[in-house]
Parts: C-alpha cells; structure tokens; sequence
C-alpha cells in the first residue's frame, strides 16, 4: 500500500528545526510521507525574541509568511526560539505553530534557565546562538545541540526539544473533531 505523500513547508533553513519538523510529523502521522520544503521568511519580530509573546508571535509570523509563499502545500510550520527574565535569570524555550485543513496548532517547549554569562551577553543584545558561541567556544550552536545540547552533554538537545514541541503542536490535527469550531 503506498502511502499518502504530504507536503509540508518549515519556515526555517536551520537543519534542527527541518529535522525535528519532519520527526515530528513522523512521529504523529505514520500512515503519511512527508516532502518537507525549507523556507527562509521573516518573523516580524527581533532576530532575539525576548518574551513569550514575542517568540509566539514570530513563529505565528514564520508560519502565516511561508503560508503566503507556498499555498499548495499541506502543512505550514512556524518555529521560533526565544527568552524571557523571570525571577532575575533569563529562560530560553521556542513556540511551534502549525496550520494544516484549516486549523492551527500551537506549543511551547519545555524551558531551561541560561547560564549568567550567556544571559549577560543577550541582555546585551547579542542573540542566543552566537551568545552560546561565544561562551562555550563553539560555532554554529544554534544549527546543532543549541544552548540545551551543549548545557546538557546533548542528553536533550536542540531537535529532541523542537521534536517534541512539534508533537504536541500537531494535537488538534490528530483530533481534529474536537478542535474544528463552527
């Protein structure tokens, strides 16, 4: 039996977030392949979202642009990473938004508290990948393990983390009947 080929557009270049798009709807889907179409499209939002609401607001942003840039697809997903202070650290975590037959899902990652020296850099206004960069002398995090590999051995990195936020995004799409509004 062949299965039902789905196209899917990522609004993101960056292979993580690619990979964990796909793994996610792999994950959900089985019944499905996937032809995924990496897209770079602007957020509307700072390159480092520094709240909740900004960070929603740009994957929400990301998903809505590659909407408009490739239609004939079946699924458009957002991904953005952000921060925010609370209790005088800084919490990073990203936002996922999805829109496939006319419903739209939407989660958020599980979040962890930046390291003082990385927080220090991106009140400074340097952006989380290259503030990670910086401080663990790597390069190109943000296309790797991301701040949470690097902090975590890569027991949970980067693309565990999106893979699992693209997963819970995907929820109103495996029940559509309780999702779908009048």
């Amino acid at each position: 039996m062949n299965k039902v080929v789905q196209k899917v557009v990522v609004a993101s270049t960056n292979p993580v977030k690619v990979e964990a798009a796909l793994s996610g709807l792999q994950a959900m889907f089985p019944q499905h392949e996937f032809q995924v179409e990496p897209i770079s499209v602007p957020s509307g939002v700072a390159d480092q979202p520094m709240s909740d609401t900004e960070t929603l607001t740009g994957a929400f942003n990301r998903m809505c642009n590659a909407f408009d840039a490739h239609p004939q697809a079946d699924f458009w997903v957002g991904i953005e990473g952000g921060v925010q202070a609370l209790h005088q650290e800084l919490a990073a975590f990203a936002w996922i938004v999805v829109r496939a037959q006319g419903l739209v899902g939407k989660a958020r990652s599980g979040m962890f508290f930046l390291p003082p020296a990385v927080a220090n850099l991106v009140h400074q206004g340097v952006e989380l990948g290259e503030a990670d960069d910086r401080v663990f002398g790597q390069a190109n995090s943000k296309q790797n393990g991301g701040a949470i590999g690097i902090l975590t051995d890569n027991v949970v990195d980067r693309k565990s983390l999106y893979e699992q936020t693209m997963k819970l995004a995907l929820v109103p799409f495996k029940n559509e009947t309780l999702y779908i509004q009048d």
